[in-house]
């Protein structure tokens, strides 16, 4: 089982976040005990910032985390489902990091870890989406 991580769970882990770190962390073990753990290039962008770079590779070491680099193909599927999301919401235009992970999880793996906020659900339907302390969607 290869599992996406979003940068939402690893954000909840590197900053101790109050209401979401122990969930995060448990869903985060139990998916690397299934399988493997990757992520692409957008969640190292936004993860990275919260990291010295001598621990950010630490801390993908220590999680058995890969980089698996996105694809043409997931990159145009994120720009597929942006444009859908902004002819529904024309008001709104700063959340294209959620279409990029969202794509490449949906090429490069079997399910996406992720605290998702209707996006991922609503527009990659194929995927299968796990919120941390909730099942699987």
């Amino acid at each position: 089982m290869r599992t996406a991580v979003d940068s939402s769970v690893l954000l909840d882990l590197l900053t101790d976040d109050p209401q979401w770190a122990e969930a995060s962390g448990e869903a985060l073990g139990k998916a690397r005990a299934e399988g493997s753990l990757i992520i692409g290039e957008t969640v190292v962008a936004e993860i990275r910032p919260v990291l010295p770079e001598e621990a950010f590779a630490d801390f993908l070491d220590d999680w058995e985390i890969r980089f698996v680099p996105g694809t043409l193909e997931s990159a145009s599927l994120a720009g597929e489902h942006f444009a859908r999301y902004l002819r529904r919401n024309p008001k709104r235009n700063g959340i294209v990091p959620d279409f990029l992970i969202g794509a490449h999880a949906q090429f490069h793996a079997d399910r996406l870890l992720a605290r998702d906020r209707g996006y991922l659900r609503d527009y990659f339907r194929k995927l299968k989406v796990w919120i941390p302390g909730r099942r699987i969607h």
